[in-house]
């Protein structure tokens, strides 16, 4: 009978989890640089970790964890924090600067960049292979780094164009689109809706890497998850799936931070 008056009572409900809770902090380093840290509280966290990435410095604290404690321990990683920054400043590359950036990445290597006046801001890519920066006297570091974005986007949808026929046999369904877009994490992402999208540093990658992490995301109209049968659809059509993943992990933060530096103010 107690088993039954259990099962009739009403649920208990679980108390939400506590939110992440994000801020920033500001810092001066021991050079005098002045840097914002983003201060991250996170119910999953069991130590204060500092970490950098392309997108800057991150301190993240668990619960129980003070402020006070993390502001000290922030202190006491500043030698540190300088040099993984400079670290991440130097695999990043520079800012697009017109007349003065010689070399834009794309496609794994580093092409020649010829700067130029026009009435209209574009990048063009010879057949020589030759990068030619067009722009009227007027035209902002924004209107720059515009035109590079859609110039990668246009490039990057000819590599798509050219690649797409021979993987579209066998699938239930062809994607709904394919967008680019630029992602801290991921190289790419299959929506419910059947939308595609694509990190525009894979423009910046070798060819081979690009092709791949297209493939893996056609895979997904086959298999949702990361089964073995999804592996087996991903290795039946591009073999060498496993090298360019690696080769991804192994270059995939400094094409990102790259393509960071490009393309921010």
């Amino acid at each position: 009978m107690r088993s039954l008056f259990r099962l009739l009572a009403p649920a208990r409900i679980a108390p939400k989890p506590p939110a992440v809770q994000r801020d920033t902090l500001p810092f001066v380093l021991e050079d005098g640089r002045r840097i914002e840290v983003a201060r991250v509280r996170d119910p999953r966290a069991r130590r204060i970790k500092l970490s950098v990435d392309e997108r800057g410095a991150r301190l993240t604290l668990p619960l129980r964890a003070s402020l006070v404690a993390g502001d000290r321990f922030l202190h006491e990683q500043r030698d540190w924090l300088a040099a993984q920054l400079d670290t991440h400043a130097d695999a990043a590359g520079a800012a697009l600067v017109r007349g003065l950036t010689a070399t834009l990445p794309l496609r794994g290597v580093d092409l020649p960049l010829h700067w130029s006046g026009g009435r209209a801001t574009r990048l063009d890519i010879d057949g020589d292979g030759r990068l030619l920066f067009a722009a009227p006297a007027n035209a902002g570091d924004a209107a720059l780094r515009r035109a590079l974005k859609d110039f990668y986007e246009a490039q990057g949808r000819t590599d798509v164009g050219r690649w797409l026929p021979a993987y579209i046999a066998g699938l239930p369904r062809t994607p709904r689109r394919i967008v680019f877009k630029r992602t801290s994490s991921l190289w790419g992402s299959l929506a419910p809706d059947g939308t595609l999208a694509l990190d525009l540093a894979l423009l910046l990658a070798r060819p081979a890497a690009f092709e791949y992490v297209l493939v893996h995301e056609l895979c997904h109209l086959l298999h949702a998850d990361h089964s073995p049968r999804f592996w087996q659809a991903v290795e039946a059509r591009f073999p060498a799936w496993r090298i360019e993943r690696d080769y991804l992990r192994r270059e995939g933060r400094a094409l990102k931070g790259r393509l960071r530096a490009l393309l921010s103010a």
